[in-house]
C-alpha cells in the first residue's frame, strides 16, 4: 500500500502568540512558517508525489501550496492539492480563539491532558475527540485506498493537517488508546509517514523536521512484485506484504523482498 506523509502546517500567527486557532478563518502562516513550508517543500524534492490533500483551512492551504510549487524529481510538476474537510482541526467550541495560558486553567484542560477520549469541547460547535479521531482516519484510508488504486501500491502522497489530528492519526496507526495520544510531538511542518497493509499500519517516521525524505521514495520499478496475469492475491500474499522485519531489517523496513 503507499506511503502517507501527514504534513502539520507551518507556524500561524496564533501559534506565535498561544492563541488556540481552531476553525477560526483568516490564520494564515507567519514569516516563520513560511520559511518551513518552503524548507519542507526542498527536502520533499527527492520524492514522487502522486496526491496532496489537505484541511481547508488557511494556514494548511498555504503550506500545501509552497509543498506542490516544487517540482520532484525529473523536474515534475506536483498534483494540485484536494481539500478535504475531514482533515480540518478538532472544533475546539467555545475554546476557540482563547489563549492557552486562560485555558490550562480550565477543569477541562486535565482532562483534555490525561483523558482525552473522555473529552467534548463545550458549545454548540464542540466536538469530541474521538469523534476528530474518527473522521480524520477514515479520510487518511480512503485516500490512501485511491492513491493505491490510481498510482499503485508503491506511492507517496501527502495529507496536510493540524497537530492535534496528526496525532490522532498516528496513534491510530501505532495501535495507541487515545487517551496516550498526548505523547506524541508534531512540531509545524513536521513530517510523520505511514504505510498502511492489509494487516497493520507501519509507522515510518513521527515528527520528523529535518531528516532525509530519500529513504521514503517508491523502490526501482524492477524491484515492485508484479502479479502474474490472471493470478488472484492469497491470504499469503497479503500476509506477506503486511510482514515486519524481524531483528529490524536493513533499514527501510516497508521495502521487505
Amino acid at each position: 500500500m503507499p506511503t502517507v506523509l501527514l504534513v502539520r502546517h507551518g507556524r500561524t500567527t496564533a501559534n506565535a502568540s498561544g492563541v488556540l486557532a481552531g476553525w477560526t478563518p483568516g490564520v494564515g502562516l507567519d514569516d516563520t512558517g513560511r520559511a518551513q513550508a518552503q524548507a519542507l517543500a526542498a527536502r520533499m524534492a527527492v520524492l514522487p508525489i502522486a496526491s496532496v490533500v489537505t484541511s481547508p483551512l488557511q494556514r494548511c492551504v498555504e503550506t500545501s501550496a509552497a509543498l506542490v510549487a516544487v517540482p520532484g524529481p525529473d523536474a515534475a510538476a506536483r498534483p494540485e492539492p484536494l481539500v478535504d474537510e475531514r482533515l480540518g482541526e478538532c472544533r475546539y467550541g467555545d475554546w476557540t480563539g482563547k489563549e492557552l495560558k486562560v485555558l490550562a486553567k480550565e477543569p477541562l484542560w486535565a482532562v483534555v491532558q490525561a483523558h482525552p477520549s473522555a473529552v467534548t469541547f463545550p458549545g454548540p460547535e464542540g466536538e469530541s475527540m474521538l469523534t476528530m479521531q474518527h473522521r480524520a482516519v477514515e479520510a487518511v484510508r480512503a485516500h490512501d485506498a485511491r492513491v493505491a488504486a490510481e498510482h499503485g501500491p508503491d506511492a507517496v502522497w501527502v495529507a496536510v493537517s493540524h497537530g492535534d489530528v496528526i496525532k490522532a492519526v498516528v496513534a491510530d496507526a501505532l495501535g495507541m488508546h487515545l487517551d496516550a495520544f498526548q505523547r506524541i510531538q508534531v512540531d509545524p511542518c513536521s513530517v510523520s509517514a505511514v504505510r498502511y497493509t492489509p494487516l497493520r499500519p507501519f509507522s515510518l517516521r513521527v515528527n520528523d523536521t529535518g531528516g532525509d525524505l530519500s529513504g521514503l521514495r517508491p523502490p526501482p520499478a524492477k524491484k515492485r512484485r508484479t502479479a502474474r496475469k490472471g493470478s488472484r492475491t492469497t491470504a499469503a500474499d497479503l500476509a506477506a506484504a503486511s510482514d515486519a522485519a524481524v531483528g529490524g531489517g536493513s533499514g527501510n523496513p516497508t521495502r521487505n523482498g
